[in-house]
């Protein structure tokens, strides 16, 4: 995982139009298509831009090939894991657990919960954040508000 680069512009674009393959269903012509898949990453970036000023955006790479994206805000009392995404021969691999424990690392080392929102459709993901230990705390018909708390490490003093 590194910081992005403008240089990860055109990766960054290619990953977003595979993870929203449901805009591509869209019955018009091509460059139609294409210029909605752009505005809707336009959108995104400047909804998350606006809803966590403070984030952080990273790409995943495994050995120097890009696979993923993650976006992270490291506020005051959480850690919130804005977007995580992998392109779709990297999805599966074990590669999103790894990069969400090393975030579960930081919020336990920071003593605050790491917050995400998962889609009702991606049971694939629920699944996972269940199996690290996130709870549901808030749904509606779109979207799942999970959070993991760090366990608090408390030493004990016995006096003889």
């Amino acid at each position: 995982m590194r910081p992005a680069q403008d240089k990860d512009k055109p990766f960054l674009a290619m990953l977003h139009e595979s993870v929203r393959q449901d805009l591509l269903l869209i019955d018009a012509e091509e460059d139609y298509i294409k210029q909605i898949v752009e505005m809707q990453l336009r959108a995104q970036t400047e909804g998350y831009g606006q809803q966590y000023p403070n984030a952080m955006y990273f790409v995943i790479e495994k050995h120097h090939e890009l696979i993923g994206k993650v976006t992270v805000d490291f506020g005051h009392n959480e850690v919130r894991l804005v977007e995580i995404a992998f392109l779709p021969q990297a999805r599966g691999l074990g590669f999103g657990e790894v990069i969400i424990r090393s975030l579960m690392v930081a919020a336990e080392q920071s003593k605050v919960p790491m917050t995400l929102t998962v889609a009702r459709n991606n049971p694939g993901a629920f699944k996972l954040y269940v199996k690290l230990g996130f709870v549901v705390e808030q749904e509606d018909d779109m979207y799942i508000l999970m959070t993991w708390k760090p366990e608090l490490n408390v030493f004990q003093t016995t006096f003889s």
